[in-house]
């Protein structure tokens, strides 16, 4: 099925009762007729009627979607995308291995990288995503898995992910894509030979702003792999998240469809503007890797960042001054946000992390709604203009 069609009915499974609407199983914990059905299911693997920790009708239900979407065999549900990628990658590596991942990453799993693990004994190399060798030059012996974000947060830098996947594949390295930025709708990692795909679902695949989970989709295996762990630390999404996320996914391509072509009208206006230095977007001709996003992106995304020329005091007084965007961390919701970088990382990473980040002091991220793209150029046309203070 095309992806339109997907969405609505690719959830659907012999389980279902006649309601039109998927259901919402609430129940923590589920009865068992027998000593030996009791057995089976506390010992079986990603149960759906034991306790919800281990599985739910649910979340299965929306996992199948995701699963498909992502052109993967299954796909593991969690209560935030940072749970996600902590539970993927405690389950993968363990003391003595080594990790290859990229300089610019969402600022959860550079700390996640560079301090939790690093405490239990995992090496990280971090290497410049742009330089494509760079990531061949770092593995060792000792590798054991690489971990990829393409576009990156905030300065939209591009991963090859065929040429990623094909310095591990070589050596039987296993490799994750964060594909948050992109979504199922712009990128299919899996398709360029990427094992996992890892997204936090509060951004485009829930939409609305108004759920927090997380989403690893890949092998059987694997993803089995990290379900025995995930029942372990407990970062399981709740029933209802998981309802929502579904009924998300339903309008997933028509919203992607508009924000990505809002997000191109905004860089291309900005990218003109004289109060601004540059635009970080891979769908401008003007963007370093923009042959590379044509070749593995169906559109460049929703979201863009731009540097303003007046630096940190005048990214401040821009997000400040818009009044259809919001100030606000997080993206795709059906809503425009702003936030200037610097103020947000800088209590969370080192300034040199922020720095290796490509986080610029006038950064502004933005990310595109769901309103018109003349009133956003209007408003950020109006916050742009220096105040007399």
């Amino acid at each position: 099925m095309d992806l339109e069609s997907l969405v609505v009915h690719g959830d659907a499974g012999l389980d279902d009762d006649r309601s039109v609407a998927p259901a919402l199983h609430v129940s923590s914990t589920y009865r068992a007729a027998t000593t030996q059905e009791f057995s089976a299911e506390a010992t079986a693997v990603r149960p759906q009627h034991f306790y919800a920790r281990y599985g739910n009708p649910t979340l299965s239900r929306c996992e199948r979607l995701i699963a498909k979407l992502e052109q993967a065999e299954s796909a593991l549900l969690f209560s935030s995308g940072m749970g996600a990628i902590s539970t993927a990658l405690l389950a993968l590596v363990a003391q003595g291995d080594h990790i290859v991942a990229q300089r610019s990453h969402y600022m959860g799993t550079t700390k996640l990288l560079a301090t939790v693990l690093s405490r239990l004994g995992v090496v990280t190399t971090f290497v410049d995503q742009t330089d494509t060798e760079a990531f061949a030059r770092a593995l060792r012996p000792e590798t054991k898995l690489m971990i990829v974000e393409t576009p990156s947060n905030p300065a939209l830098a591009l991963t090859d992910l065929a040429a990623v996947a094909g310095f591990a594949r070589a050596r039987g390295i296993i490799t994750l894509a964060d594909n948050t930025f992109a979504s199922p709708i712009n990128q299919r990692p899996r398709e360029f030979g990427i094992d996992l795909v890892v997204h936090s679902a509060t951004k485009y695949l829930g939409g609305h702003s108004d759920l927090v989970a997380g989403v690893v989709a890949g092998p059987k295996e694997l993803v089995d792999r990290i379900w025995e762990i995930s029942i372990v630390l407990g970062a399981c999404a709740s029933p209802f998240n998981a309802w929502l996320l579904l009924r998300g996914l339903r309008t997933l391509p028509l919203r992607v469809e508009r924000q990505c072509t809002t997000a191109l009208a905004l860089a291309r206006h900005l990218e003109g503007h004289p109060a601004v230095a540059r635009v970080h977007y891979p769908g401008l001709a003007s963007h370093p890797q923009h042959a590379l996003a044509k070749r593995q992106m169906k559109a460049f995304g929703g979201v863009l960042s731009f540097e303003l020329v007046g630096g940190y005091r005048a990214a401040q007084r821009f997000v400040t001054a818009l009044q259809l965007a919001t100030q606000a961390v997080s993206l795709g919701g059906v809503e425009t946000l702003a936030m200037h970088a610097a103020s947000v990382w800088e209590g969370s990473l080192t300034p040199e992390q922020i720095e290796q980040a490509g986080v610029s002091p006038a950064l502004v991220r933005l990310a595109a709604g769901l309103e018109s793209a003349a009133d956003l150029i209007a408003d950020v046309d109006r916050a742009l203009v220096p105040t007399n203070h």
